[in-house]
């Protein structure tokens, strides 16, 4: 046989080809081989009938905490994977220099998706995420380790793909700028971007986003207030478009506290865009609001993003944050056979924000089948 399987009749929608046709495509020893208008049936091992399906390159959740069982909101990545599409995890800081050895050997290396991580700049991560209630990570800035983190980066190269900053009262307290030009420092020293993490003040977002330079990532960035990108006439703020122009990612990071459709319809119809659409998934929100990425996505899809957009918001755009271009988020022959295969659904459909606000919409992207590494999850 010449091609190990074959997804026979779907629409395929690749952004980083701009390609969206009816194509079937080949995959052998774990990479895409071929995309052709027909391939016959008797060239694969194994055919899967995907008429009518839409297919993309995996998608690639740039914000969740997979920890699995050494930090309190850590979830398992694997079944989530296997219901949602996603194939690759980005890690935002689970864990620091002091347990990020663990999170590779027990974690890591044991999934069958995907995992790369952001390091987080306290040295024990999110080991103690909410364990005394209003006391971060950070508080304390001892926990700040900057040569370690380097150390630990660096021996880790191969996986970590930034550094990861939570600046809010409750990480932070009254630390919060002194802890990002921390974060700042060991980003800046591993030539990789740092993601930060705003919320509630202090610092307040427009301390902080100055600091910022082209490939690094703010995150929540649809959060209501306190934080929220807009004025109290529901204004995008100027510095805001600062972000675009120093070409600053800006991500979601849907969470549990940090998306209202209120933000979100107001900032898109003055035609602002994330560069991510990403859902902070962890165990706070897996089972609502949050669900999974193509939850986010279908949010999207009803707030009057095309399917094209939020494909790219998931796969091409993640893909280049992270400096995984070409690699990963993508079905160009040769890339690794990550691949997702979704319906989109039509009917009426209860979509929450994390105020509680409930939208109805009319369409929802809802997985039936992933391949991470051309292998069945």
């Amino acid at each position: 046989m010449k091609y190990d399987l074959l997804l026979q009749g779907g629409q395929i929608i690749d952004p980083s080809q701009g390609l969206n046709a009816l194509k079937d495509l080949a995959i052998s020893n774990g990479k895409v081989s071929e995309i052709a208008d027909h391939i016959s049936a008797d060239q694969a091992g194994q055919v899967i009938d995907v008429t009518g399906k839409l297919v993309t390159p995996g998608l690639i959740d740039l914000h969740t905490h997979v920890y699995h069982g050494a930090i309190p909101i850590g979830v398992e990545a694997d079944p989530i994977a296997a219901r949602s599409g996603v194939t690759t995890f980005i890690d935002a800081g689970s864990a620091g220099a002091g347990n990020f050895l663990g999170f590779r050997l027990h974690v890591i290396e044991r999934s069958r998706c995907r995992i790369l991580p952001f390091l987080h700049i306290s040295y024990t991560g999110l080991s103690c995420f909410g364990y005394i209630p209003g006391l971060g990570e950070l508080q304390d800035l001892r926990y700040a380790d900057v040569g370690k983190a380097i150390e630990v980066a660096r021996e880790h190269g191969d996986l970590v793909v930034g550094i990861k900053v939570r600046l809010d009262r409750f990480a932070t307290g009254p630390h919060g700028m002194a802890a990002l030009w921390l974060a700042r420092e060991a980003a800046d020293a591993i030539g990789k971007p740092l993601m930060v993490h705003t919320a509630y003040p202090p610092p307040t977002r427009w301390e902080i986003l100055p600091a910022l330079r082209t490939g690094d990532i703010v995150t929540h960035i649809f959060r209501g207030e306190p934080g929220s990108i807009l004025t109290r006439e529901g204004k995008i703020r100027p510095e805001v478009y600062t972000l675009q122009e120093r070409q600053v990612i800006t991500d979601l990071g849907h969470g549990v506290g940090s998306f209202t459709f209120k933000t979100a319809r107001q900032a898109l119809a003055q035609g602002f865009r994330p560069d991510v659409l990403s859902t902070d998934i962890h165990r706070l929100n897996v089972n609502g609001p949050v669900y999974d990425l193509p939850t986010t996505l279908s949010k999207f899809l009803n707030l009057g993003l095309s399917l094209e957009e939020v494909i790219t918001m998931s796969t091409l755009h993640p893909a280049r944050a992270i400096g995984y271009e070409g690699k990963l988020g993508t079905l160009k022959p040769g890339a690794v056979a990550d691949v997702a295969v979704f319906e989109l659904q039509q009917g009426a459909f209860e979509f929450r924000d994390v105020d509680g606000s409930i939208m109805i919409g009319t369409q929802k992207l809802v997985s039936t089948l992933t391949l991470c590494g051309g292998k069945v999850l």
